[in-house]
């Protein structure tokens, strides 16, 4: 949905006209956010805003006042901007005034509908108005945002293994990976933003992300990824809770990878059977790149045998009720309990 959402707003903001009314929805918030400041920065002037735009939140209008907004005439510009934050909690008598409106909306305004944070959209809505949803990018997506955003906000570049190195350090976060890409271009001072720009600003190396630790827990390296753990939880937006979903996602890829293997997929095959399983999914949350996980998870399935696969996700449901429940253990303690449960290998399991 997003990749038509940004279509309809590159297409609004490069024809330089717009639909009298817009519906944004959808997950992500910081998409959301950015479309509104987009159509309302290309629509009016800087100088005209404070006489032609009105914020409205939908829990505060009723008929009459939202009958005003949107008849109001466009003071000194060609056009006037409404946006009603949170449309779906309209009131009955105001939404009759907003359908109504919708059926001819004024040339001279534009409306701009926003739906509520994590609210269902709104079918009707999407019928009469000009819709735009938003939701969150997957993983495969993230390098290219990255670059876009750096290129169209401060007019530079990063290196592709600068884009990788931010995104394996935060992940999918929009706002967050905003927030260090506006410390790395002050940092690089309008040269190319480098991996060793990343290192510096966000704290990461090469070789101890999230994804160097699923790498090591894929391949049943307890003493790396117990080294890497303490590195990984002091990472930005990284915690107890986001490694044993990425953990959680990466167990069921391989239950998944060696199911597959034993109804005769070959390893040379299997990287793209995990290519294809990501695509379809759209929201697995895998830690990091897609092309990264489906080739470690490949590599990886052959280390796993069903029993060590069961008792993986068995541990790993442990550790999901300790993170919630548990005042004794630290954090970090639940995650080294884990890494080791679910790297032991079979002869010792058996031991025990």
């Amino acid at each position: 949905m997003s990749a038509n959402a940004l279509k309809t707003l590159r297409d609004a903001l490069k024809r330089g006209t717009f639909d009298g009314a817009y519906y944004v929805c959808g997950e992500d918030d910081f998409q959301k956010d950015d479309a509104i400041r987009q159509l309302v920065e290309a629509a009016i002037e800087p100088a005209m805003r404070d006489f032609n735009m009105e914020v409205k939140r939908a829990q505060e209008l009723d008929a009459k006042s939202l009958d005003a907004a949107l008849s109001a005439l466009p003071m000194m510009a060609d056009r006037r901007v409404v946006v009603i934050k949170d449309s779906g909690l309209l009131k009955k008598d105001a939404r009759k005034v907003l359908d109504k409106y919708l059926t001819q909306p004024s040339p001279d305004v534009m409306v701009i509908l926003v739906e509520c944070p994590g609210g269902k959209a709104d079918k009707e809505l999407s019928l009469s108005t000009t819709p735009m949803e938003f939701d969150f990018l997957s993983a495969d997506r993230i390098p290219k945002w990255i670059s876009h955003y750096t290129t169209t906000h401060f007019q530079m570049k990063i290196s592709a293994g600068a884009a990788d190195l931010l995104q394996s350090a935060v992940g999918t976060d929009l706002h967050q990976l905003v927030t260090e890409l506006d410390k790395l271009a002050s940092f690089a001072y309008g040269r190319e933003i480098e991996e060793s720009d990343v290192t510096a600003i966000v704290g990461v190396r090469r070789g101890e992300t999230m994804a160097d630790f699923l790498d090591e827990v894929a391949m049943r390296n307890p003493s790396r990824a117990l080294e890497l753990l303490p590195l990984i939880l002091g990472q930005p937006k990284t915690n107890a809770v986001t490694l044993v979903m990425a953990l959680a996602t990466q167990t069921i890829a391989l239950a998944w990878g060696k199911a597959k293997r034993e109804e005769g997929v070959s390893q040379s095959r299997l990287q793209n059977e995990y290519w294809n399983l990501l695509k379809q999914s759209g929201s697995l949350f895998t830690g990091r790149p897609w092309g990264s996980a489906a080739t470690a998870w490949a590599n990886a399935v052959e280390r796993w045998s069903r029993s060590s696969l069961d008792r993986a996700l068995n541990a790993l449901l442990d550790a999901d009720v300790a993170l919630k429940e548990t005042r004794f253990s630290s954090e970090e303690q639940v995650l080294v309990t884990l890494v080791l449960a679910l790297c032991v290998d079979d002869e010792r399991s058996m031991a025990a």
